[in-house]
């Protein structure tokens, strides 16, 4: 009896009385950094960061060697061309514009990037079991996964329009922020309103990261995560143009998409804003608790 209080009592000291290891904290395995790092060094990080660099050049350039076109065609372009003609006036104008061509397909496309890789990939490489061998709790494999895909999609957007701000200011200078629907507002005030116009975009795109990233825990194929976030977000901006559906149009996850416009209106036009970002938070929150639900109770095999 003595020798196997002994023993329990040996067992108890390294394990403690729950039957976990003493010293070990959940809250320690996979470091926040250590995932940044590793995210970091993956070519669709990089390549993807690249391009947000990359892409206001291209418009640059296209401005700057590119035809202007004829008058008719950019009667019937409506407010999208009045923003091409804006764009050369001003850094501002120019950053504008580089975000409202970049907000229907490209951000869509590298937020579901982001999080719609970033746990089907460890499935498909056979890395995913390993990782909850260290032991690291699923929520906190998830909670990380999630916080890193939203960071690098935030610093893409924050890429993207600081860039084409810089160039923008370089090349046009440092004027007004021009609008179709409203005077000019002066610098100060419009850069304001630019970043309350990321500030939407930011809270807009957490539909996009929180359906990839559903996606993500339910397939192994990183592709099909991030294909499938793009593929519904198009069926639901395709469904929003049947006039036909009536108010069943405010439902969909895109109804509210192009609310941002009305920051450059005077004064600015806040209610749908309030509504889309609502929708949006609402809608996140929902995707990313069945990520979770869903997840924590898989059986993981890859």
């Amino acid at each position: 009896m003595s020798g196997q209080r002994e023993l329990s009592g040996q067992v108890t000291g390294k394990f403690g009385s729950l039957g976990v290891v003493a010293g070990y904290r959940p809250s320690a395995t996979l470091p926040i950094l250590a995932e940044v790092r590793r995210q970091a060094s993956r070519r669709r990080t990089q390549l993807a960061l690249g391009f947000m660099v990359v892409l206001p050049l291209i418009i640059l350039l296209a401005f700057e060697f590119g035809g202007d076109g004829d008058d008719d065609g950019r009667r019937r372009g409506g407010a999208f061309a009045s923003l091409v003609d804006l764009a050369t006036s001003s850094g501002l104008n120019f950053a504008l514009f580089s975000i409202a061509v970049s907000a229907g397909f490209l951000l869509i496309v590298v937020v579901a990037l982001f999080c719609g890789d970033t746990v089907a990939s460890e499935a498909s490489w056979g890395t995913l079991r390993y990782l909850l061998a260290v032991p690291v709790p699923r929520s906190r494999l998830l909670g990380v996964k999630l916080v890193v895909a939203l960071a690098y999609s935030l610093l893409a957007l924050l890429t993207l329009a600081g860039t084409a701000l810089l160039i923008g200011t370089l090349r046009y200078g440092w004027h007004p922020l021009g609008s179709t629907i409203a005077a000019q507002i002066p610098p100060g005030p419009g850069v304001l309103r630019l970043l309350a116009i990321l500030a939407y975009l930011a809270t807009t795109m957490l539909i996009v990261a929180g359906l990839a990233f559903l996606l993500s825990t339910l397939t192994d194929a990183a592709l099909g995560a991030v294909g499938g976030a793009v593929l519904l977000w198009i069926l639901s901006s395709i469904l929003d143009q049947i006039t036909a559906l009536g108010n069943l149009r405010t439902v969909l996850p895109t109804h509210y998409a192009d609310a941002w416009q009305g920051l450059l209106s005077t004064p600015m036009q806040t209610a749908d804003l309030a509504k889309g970002a609502i929708a949006a938070l609402c809608y996140a929150t929902v995707f990313i608790g069945l990520a979770f639900w869903r997840f924590t109770r898989k059986d993981v095999t890859s």
